[in-house]
């Protein structure tokens, strides 16, 4: 009896080759979510080169650093007060928090040259994008009778200082286990070379700032 014929590998098969992963469909309506940073770099460069009047996207304004700063006069009585600060600062900002010291003795308060009394981030690059995002988006709105941010905070050269009273508004801080309400200290550093460029940079990244009168 004839030896039936094998059937025929077809082109490129082999058992050392595994199968090709198969490409996920596309969703229709799908779209990929852009950071703030993403948006900076497309959208708004151009569109503050020209509200600006300016020649070069290398004179945009952009952010250079975030500072945080948080202090509470319980530390004077107890130190211990600050670890649950620096966890909370930590948590919020995704960075390991610093604790600061007092820079002179102030005998009205008890305060001694060189006691800690609260604790810092200095944010830069993606994680101080990500922070202003959720500040903006997440945290903002959850002031209670939030009406906008006032816009004398800038110094004169395009940087802005905001005072918030309660940490709780951060959705990475849990309501319920919170010891005490503490406030805090928000720095945003620009490039600006005035408050009008820097209001204008951050009004294009969302910042809620009350209308102009």
């Amino acid at each position: 009896m004839a030896d039936e014929k094998k059937p025929k590998k077809a082109k490129g098969e082999g058992a050392d080759k595994a199968p090709k992963a198969e490409k996920a469909p596309k969703v229709k309506g799908e779209t990929v979510k852009i950071g703030l940073q993403e948006k900076y770099r497309a959208d708004m460069v151009p569109a503050l080169m020209k509200e600006l009047g300016l020649k070069s996207s290398m004179q945009v304004p952009g952010l250079k650093k975030i500072v945080i700063n948080l202090s509470t006069a319980e530390a004077v009585k107890n130190p211990k007060v600050l670890n649950t600060a620096v966890d909370e600062l930590t948590a919020i900002t995704g960075q390991k928090a610093v604790i600061t010291k007092a820079k002179k003795s102030i005998s009205n308060f008890k305060l001694r040259e060189g006691m800690p009394i609260g604790c810092m981030v200095t944010l830069r690059k993606e994680r101080m994008w990500a922070f202003l995002e959720r500040l903006i988006h997440l945290s903002l709105p959850r002031v209670r009778d939030f009406r906008g941010l006032n816009a004398r905070g800038f110094d004169g050269r395009g940087n802005y200082n905001m005072g918030l009273k309660e940490q709780i508004i951060f959705p990475e801080i849990d309501y319920d286990k919170a010891e005490q309400v503490r406030g805090m200290n928000i720095s945003i550093c620009t490039s600006a070379v005035n408050d009008n460029q820097g209001r204008a940079l951050l009004e294009a990244l969302g910042m809620p700032f009350r209308k102009r009168t």
